[in-house]
């Protein structure tokens, strides 16, 4: 009988993904979503427990992930609405799976950490302190994941970088994004990208292979209680947004003559902080025996 997994933002940018993945694999796979819920899509308000009770059902496995705020100017912009999304629905979720013992996978970002510079990597067991409202409100995530399932219930966070990879436009990810600004370069000069913050992009599609081999690691754990409750994946490619540009530039075979490095570090009194550096470890995955290799950044585009 195959395994059961709800994947949730499966509309999203990763959990298109994380469900095709599933998919591929034999799972009996269900993808939800609200604001693009389609035929194939279950509409749900994450909000709602009462919904999400009747979703959950007997299934074994819950994949949370997509649905999330995850652009710091835009949380920002709407506190409330991010604290809905990405703590609030969350206790939703947790409380409603702990109590069936169904396997929760709460995906967090490296923002919870404050990318001082000469801090990184950080463990997974490393002290947050976010730099900016996004990491806090994905840390308040991951406390009510942490604290709901402290006793026996089936719950951990998985932190993950800057995303990348098939979208359904540009704009869905901060690193697709720029293969646009590029473009733009080739029309309008002063374009400054900031070339001092390091990010590690990190595929979707090797970010969904390892929540499978995770969810399989945690499932076929008797006492999956005792496994860590906070895992970290990042791929090893270290560029900057301005580096990011040259390398698609060099792909398209376009001068960059229309951007600027910005080599600087922010304003401090910008209202939305970037961390230099929250490179990830991924000791603890590696400990667990589950593979941390990822696509190469340049090979893949």
């Amino acid at each position: 009988m195959a395994r059961s997994v709800i994947v949730t933002g499966a509309t999203g940018f990763l959990g298109h993904q994380v469900l095709q993945v599933f998919e591929r694999a034999g799972w009996d796979a269900v993808g939800t979503g609200f604001s693009r819920a389609t035929s194939s899509i279950l509409k749900v308000d994450l909000s709602d427990q009462t919904a999400i009770g009747s979703l959950l059902g007997d299934v074994r496995t819950k994949i949370k992930q997509g649905a999330a705020n995850r652009f710091p100017d835009k949380c920002d912009q709407d506190p409330a609405g991010a604290r809905r999304v990405n703590v609030e629905a969350t206790e939703c979720l947790v409380q409603e799976t702990s109590k069936r013992g169904v396997l929760l996978i709460y995906i967090s970002t490296d923002y919870v950490f404050p990318g001082r510079p000469g801090e990184a990597p950080y463990a997974a067991d490393a002290k947050p302190d976010p730099p900016n409202l996004y990491g806090q409100t994905k840390l308040d995530g991951e406390n009510a994941v942490i604290t709901a399932t402290a006793a026996n219930g089936l719950g951990l966070v998985l932190r993950v970088p800057v995303l990348y990879g098939d979208a359904a436009k540009p704009e869905e990810s901060a690193v697709n994004v720029l293969m646009k600004a590029v473009w733009e370069a080739q029309e309008a000069k002063g374009i400054r990208m900031d070339d001092w913050a390091q990010r590690y992009p990190t595929n979707t599609e090797d970010v969904a292979r390892v929540c499978m081999d995770i969810a399989i690691k945690y499932l076929d754990t008797a006492n999956a209680v005792a496994l860590p409750k906070i895992l970290q994946f990042s791929s090893e490619d270290r560029l900057t947004k301005f580096g990011m540009c040259q390398l698609f530039a060099d792909v398209l075979g376009l001068p960059l003559i229309g951007m600027e490095a910005q080599s600087g570090a922010p304003d401090p009194t910008a209202s939305v902080q970037r961390p230099f550096d929250t490179h990830l470890s991924t000791q603890t995955l590696k400990d667990l025996g589950i593979k941390v290799h990822t696509q190469d950044f340049s090979a893949w585009w």
